[in-house]
């Protein structure tokens, strides 16, 4: 390494990442301290400093090693640091700095509550950075931030915040394409303008009544969990789209045009029929559909109401893989369902489906749609079907069971059992 010149060690020096790693080069010799200013990425890992006690005392070294890059572009730092500290890294690479990832910790103690928003405030200087992640976040008041012109990724994992803080924050981040907020407790009630946005992933935590208005005409990707109300004016690019509330009710989706929709997935224990109904005719062209809600109705919990079988598939045309939970595939199974069979009728595209099947009740009908769906989806490559915590001591469940073991060995070859 001695006879390198010194533009190849400069190179080789420049990819390293770990804070351990330059921290012993610099040890080296004064050329490959001098050789290490190349550095652009330096990454802290949680025990970066577990023989330090003292947390200034991490700090200052963190302060000294960013410092002597001449030029440093990614800052990932999940050890833990004071509010202090990160204002001293901050004025010494704000204006290099493209990628911030930082694990905030002040969650956790009543001391962190009154530095949390400070911490935040920091980060403000930092005007050029493209991507922010930021992990256990406290954003009960609205960062001082002016404006991240830049800022195209902004990622928020474990957040305790309310509202207005939240939608100020945003608002200083007017250009993002990719938004992600996970396991954020506090949203009751939220609109998000961002033009640019392309994907987007909002997990809120709690009661799973949050209302949300999500304005952004390039959305190709959205995942919203915990809403109970949710309106998106500005679909005609949404390719991808998940919605769950796992522990509220699904009141009201409103979608302007699902026409370009190519993979939709709707969860939850209770979902508004209307709700249901409504995504279900927008998504008219949807290829890859996933359903697993459990009971409709706007307070009491009541089982789906009768799905005509031909209809449905008639109205979702090019559906090539279908994932059906229970109260769906019940509803499916109705007798007069067939009766309206059209000449011709075929389901064209289906190559998948899985089936989860939770009751023995009205077991004939439902081997009924079984074997319509292997008759009419001609171009079927697989079922599956999963017998999930069938609860019946009748001896119709062993029935129904033997029913569908009968039918996987006559159709081996599409069909199996999980």
């Amino acid at each position: 390494m001695d006879s390198l010149p010194d533009a190849i060690l400069q190179y080789i020096l420049s990819n390293l990442t770990a804070a351990r790693d330059v921290a012993a080069c610099n040890c080296v010799s004064k050329r490959w301290k001098e050789s290490t200013d190349s550095v652009k990425s330096i990454v802290f890992p949680r025990n970066s400093f577990e023989s330090i006690m003292e947390t200034d005392h991490s700090d200052t070294i963190v302060r000294k090693m960013i410092s002597s890059s001449r030029r440093l572009e990614k800052l990932v730092v999940y050890s833990p640091f004071t509010s202090k500290g990160l204002a001293s890294w901050m004025m010494h690479v704000s204006s290099s700095l493209r990628l911030l990832e930082l694990r905030m910790d002040n969650l956790a103690s009543e001391e962190a509550i009154v530095e949390g928003p400070l911490k935040l405030d920091c980060i403000g200087v930092a005007k050029n950075l493209e991507t922010l992640r930021l992990w256990g976040v406290l954003m009960m008041s609205p960062p001082k931030w002016d404006m991240f012109p830049n800022l195209r990724c902004l990622e928020i994992v474990g957040a305790r915040t309310d509202d207005s803080a939240l939608c100020h924050a945003l608002r200083a981040c007017p250009n993002l394409s990719n938004l992600l907020l996970l396991a954020c407790e506090g949203v009751k009630s939220i609109s998000i303008d961002l033009p640019y946005l392309e994907h987007c992933k909002l997990d809120f935590y709690g009661p799973g009544n949050s209302l949300l208005a999500l304005t952004s005409p390039r959305l190709v990707s959205l995942d919203v969990q915990g809403c109970s109300w949710i309106r998106v004016p500005e679909t005609r690019f949404l390719k991808n789209l998940s919605i769950s509330n796992l522990g509220g009710r699904v009141y009201m989706v409103d979608f302007n045009n699902l026409s370009s929709l190519e993979a939709l997935s709707i969860r939850g224990v209770q979902w508004c029929w209307d709700a249901i109904c409504m995504i279900l005719q927008q998504a008219r062209d949807v290829k890859h559909l996933f359903m697993k809600v459990e009971f409709t109705g706007n307070e009491a919990l009541q089982p789906f109401p009768e799905i005509d079988f031909v209809e449905f598939f008639n109205n979702h045309p090019k559906l090539q893989t279908f994932d059906i939970h229970g109260a769906m595939f019940a509803a499916l199974c109705q007798k007069n369902s067939l009766k309206k069979l059209e000449t011709g009728f075929a389901i064209p595209y289906l190559e998948e489906v899985v089936i989860t099947v939770r009751s023995p009740l009205n077991a004939e009908q439902k081997m009924n749609t079984l074997e319509s769906l292997l008759k009419y989806a001609r171009g079927l490559k697989r079922m599956v079907i999963r017998i999930l915590q069938m609860k019946s001591n009748h001896s119709s469940a062993d029935d129904f069971c033997d029913d569908i073991c009968k039918f996987r060995h006559m159709n081996e070859h599409l069909v199996q059992i999980e």
